[in-house]
């Protein structure tokens, strides 16, 4: 216990203290100010106090603290520390920094520093006392350089406050929610220059592949090479042939290159990164990945998604997402996990006049599509991008009452594809019609969205102030561990409010002793100098 004095000049007269059950107790005192100024009545005072005290008992870091042992870390970072040299700070100290700089929406490391000098809270969380100096704003960064750059301790922090949730009861997985949110690169929109890239290789194209051999081979045709990177389509308007090359030109940010050219809208564009994340029904964070944002969504979703089921794939039930993810490859890689799709009606993309897709049946005996004018549209062929090509007679379309409102072609023939895969989306589409989809997806606003809400707007997740992809990674892995931890520490608060006290008795019943002998030797002190000055 220590005896803070704030005041220029103080004379003290008639005082007497003295110390019981190591505490100690004033009994009378008078105060003299000697240099009197304006509100100096209110700001001199005499604080006999511990710093314990000194933090409201509702505060936020206490809740922090009561709901998980930060000891952890130490075990996590050993292995980058030099057994020998000079003492470093402690890295429990280090990353509880970065913990209240996130967790308290504080917008740099060198304004962290200085709030937690003037912050009794943040001094307590951190394990300090008032006389004790906080680590340099720069201390971070180098460490980051130095130690925590390539090492994996921001993945296992995230895993290991995840854990503790779950142990806690807290996390529902029974259904998940998926989407992804760009977070704005620190990069000028302006500097930029264009590049040739190579179109990358989806994770499932040498399954596809397999598939649609066997489909061909199954029609009569020629099986395929390989795939090579062109995509070749059919303009369901036009009836001609869409095809794109090997390499693609894209936007290359002049200060931050791994950041991608993000379009929302038809006017506004940034560089960004994409975070693909998934989410239990209590808005807890359960994987993620940072891709650049010119990746879409449906093809970011398979690396997040492969994580996800590395952990908790035998818990999951049901996967919920929206529109974006509605394609055949998405809805077979979640039927495949034993896993219920829970995945909207996307709207088709037909031109404005024309019959939809919808509109023409499929005879899955057949192998045909029957157009509105009940004619067959028979099997072509197969294309490299698994769609099979369904086309119809052009002598028996070229005098059809329909043809206006059926194709645009000039060789008057209407051209259908179907995905090999088909299947699977549409039976991702029957779902929307059961009680588990209308139970689950309006609770995706709720959950996913929410917790995208919440980073962005507390935890500084809107803009990013590091470059680069392993940065963006590392930065974004830290907020969602974050935002588990600030969720964690209020449910747990709610359950178990007065568990600080046995925190402070049980986990920290070492330090609690040792500051012990410290209260009583300093408590004599103070009794020998008061009778001092009554001499």
């Amino acid at each position: 216990m220590r005896v803070i004095i704030y005041s220029q000049q103080i004379h003290c007269h008639n005082s007497l203290f003295f110390c019981k059950n190591g505490k100690i107790k004033v009994l009378r005192i008078g105060v003299e100010n000697m240099a009197m100024t304006k509100h100096t009545h209110k700001n001199d005072c005499i604080i006999l106090s511990t710093l314990d005290e000194l933090v409201p008992k509702e505060h936020l870091v206490r809740k922090l603290d009561n709901c998980i042992d930060f000891r952890f870390i130490e075990d996590l970072v050993k292995d980058l520390y030099s057994i020998g040299g000079r003492p470093s700070i402690p890295p429990v100290v280090l990353f509880k920094l970065i913990f209240i700089n996130i967790i308290f929406g504080i917008n740099s490391m060198r304004r962290t520093c200085e709030e937690c000098k003037v912050n009794l809270a943040y001094r307590w969380f951190l394990g300090l006392s008032i006389y004790d100096d906080i680590p340099n704003y720069s201390t971070w960064s180098q460490n980051y350089i130095r130690r925590y750059k390539e090492s994996n301790v921001f993945n296992q922090i995230f895993d290991t406050i995840l854990n503790q949730a779950i142990e806690y009861g807290f996390v529902d997985m029974e259904t998940v929610f998926g989407d992804g949110t760009h977070q704005k690169a620190n990069a000028n929109k302006n500097k930029h220059k264009d590049v040739e890239v190579e179109i990358v290789k989806k994770v499932y194209e040498d399954a596809l592949l397999k598939e649609i051999n066997d489909d061909r081979i199954e029609h009569g045709k020629k099986p395929l090479k390989a795939i090579k990177k062109t995509e070749i389509m059919f303009d369901e308007e036009t009836g001609e042939v869409i095809e794109n090359v090997e390499t693609k030109h894209i936007k290359e940010s002049l200060t931050d290159p791994e950041s991608g050219c993000f379009h929302k809208g038809e006017k506004e564009k940034c560089f960004a990164y994409t975070h693909q994340t998934f989410c239990d029904k209590n808005g807890f964070v359960l994987s993620k990945t940072t891709t650049p944002g010119n990746v879409h969504d449906s093809v970011a979703f398979f690396e997040a998604y492969n994580i996800l089921n590395s952990k908790f794939k035998d818990k999951i039930k049901n996967v919920c997402l929206d529109a974006g993810y509605v394609n055949p490859a998405i809805c077979r890689e979640i039927i495949l996990s034993n896993h219920i799709p829970l995945i909207p009606y996307k709207r088709p993309m037909t031109g404005k006049g024309l019959f939809k897709k919808y509109e023409y049946t499929y005879d899955e005996y057949y192998d045909c599509y029957i157009c509105p004018n009940n004619k067959i549209l028979s099997y072509s062929t197969t294309d490299k991008n698994g769609y099979r090509q369904y086309k119809s007679n052009p002598e028996i379309c070229k005098n059809c009452p329909l043809r206006s409102q059926c194709t645009k072609s000039k060789n008057c023939q209407k051209v259908i594809t179907r995905h090999i895969w088909e299947k699977y989306k549409e039976q991702a589409n029957e779902n929307r019609y059961s009680k588990l989809w209308k139970d689950n997806y309006p609770l995706r606003k709720e959950t996913i969205e929410r917790t995208f809400g919440d980073c962005k707007e507390q935890h500084g997740l809107r803009f990013t102030r590091v470059r680069g992809l392993l940065k963006n990674e590392q930065n974004a892995t830290i907020i969602f561990a974050c935002h588990n931890l600030k969720k964690m520490a209020n449910w747990r608060w709610k359950s178990h409010p007065n568990s600080t006290i046995f925190l402070l008795y049980f986990l920290k019943i070492e330090e609690f002793i040792k500051n012990i002998a410290k209260k009583v030797i300093y408590s004599f002190q103070i009794y020998h100098f008061v009778n001092s000055l009554r001499m």
